[in-house]
């Protein structure tokens, strides 16, 4: 009997090292239409509204996705960026890649891909398949893990590694809330940032993104991981607990959320004769709506009218030399081993 003998099929592409840096996402405009696209694809994720299916499928399709997208559009526009016509979000992260790049040399190549519209997750893991890369590290750029931010940029990822016949090797960002560079970057933006809006703050607001408290209570670490980074930063800077507190904002619906609530913080420091404050978001590496709009503008208004008088938002660490810093460490650190 003869033996039948398959065609070699082996791939003589180059074998590399890929990173895809992995963010929330951002409608691709303000209109009603993108905006809703958009939402729809956010708030069905199971990752970030944990209610139960059935009632949740009728609360977003009938009344959330009704009216939504037109007051989110108007509060987008606020911070869309005209000339680029694009979010800032999209732009920085954009950036944020190009400069690792740069750093990191061609041995590697950096890519990004957002959890929620564009560019895709998806699109960008297949073309760095595409490009020869064997291995891939998964990057979300989220300082503290939680749920429905680390955990479903990674299911997103591996939902696609599951329609592949030829997987890459695939590592995953372990969550780097005390990471010394990290605590390091943040602290000296605190100081920058003081020094460069002319007062000397009586607080400084730590707030962080808030999810249920159900989900804590569920063993999602991140509120724990939230204190630690504030704990690290008092700690390097030299600040007892009076001067920098914590906090969580962005809260919507019924439940209970973490506590204590940012707004509700902004409205009684003033009370308490803090008419001077700074704030910073450390759970967010690129600023985006809630730190442009919610925290910037929106918590700068509350806490004036509540009687605050000088009120300083201190940017993300966005693609500044010691944001890249933080993020060219945490990376080598994950691909020791996969490069020569």
């Amino acid at each position: 009997m003869s033996q039948k003998i398959l065609t070699n099929k082996t791939i003589a592409t180059p074998e590399k090292v890929g990173i895809l840096l992995l963010n929330l996402g951002t409608p691709d405009a303000t209109d009603y239409f993108s905006m809703r696209r958009y939402l729809k694809e956010f708030l069905s994720d199971k990752r970030v509204i944990e209610t139960a299916p059935i009632i949740w499928w009728f609360v977003l399709n009938f009344i959330v996705l009704t009216f939504r997208p037109k007051k989110s559009g108007a509060l987008y526009d606020k911070i869309w960026d005209k000339e680029k016509n694009d979010s800032p979000l999209r732009i920085i992260s954009y950036s944020q890649a190009k400069k690792l790049q740069k750093r990191l040399g061609s041995e590697v190549i950096v890519d990004i891909g957002m959890r929620y519209g564009n560019p895709s997750t998806k699109e960008r893991l297949e073309a760095l398949k595409a490009k020869g890369c064997d291995r891939i590290l998964l990057a979300p750029l989220y300082p503290q893990y939680s749920a429905p931010t680390t955990a479903t940029a990674n299911d997103k990822a591996f939902d696609v590694l599951k329609t592949m016949r030829y997987q890459p090797a695939i590592r995953t960002l372990p969550a780097y809330y005390n990471e010394p560079s990290y605590i390091d970057a943040l602290a000296n933006s605190i100081l920058k940032g003081i020094k460069n809006a002319g007062f000397e703050p009586d607080v400084l607001v730590t707030t962080y993104h808030g999810m249920p408290q159900s989900y804590y209570d569920n063993g999602d670490p991140y509120y724990d991981q939230c204190l630690e980074t504030t704990r690290l930063l008092r700690e390097k800077l030299g600040w007892n607990e009076e001067k920098i507190i914590v906090s969580f904002q962005s809260r919507f619906g019924p439940d209970e959320w973490l506590k204590p609530y940012t707004d509700e913080i902004l409205a009684e420091l003033p009370k308490k004769g803090a008419k001077k404050i700074a704030i910073i978001a450390p759970a967010f590496s690129v600023d985006c709506l809630e730190t442009l709009e919610e925290i910037a503008q929106e918590g700068r208004d509350d806490f004036l009218e509540h009687g605050g008088e000088e009120y300083a938002y201190i940017p993300c660490l966005n693609d500044s030399e010691i944001g890249m810093d933080v993020i060219e460490i945490i990376i080598k650190k994950q691909l020791l081993g996969w490069q020569k």
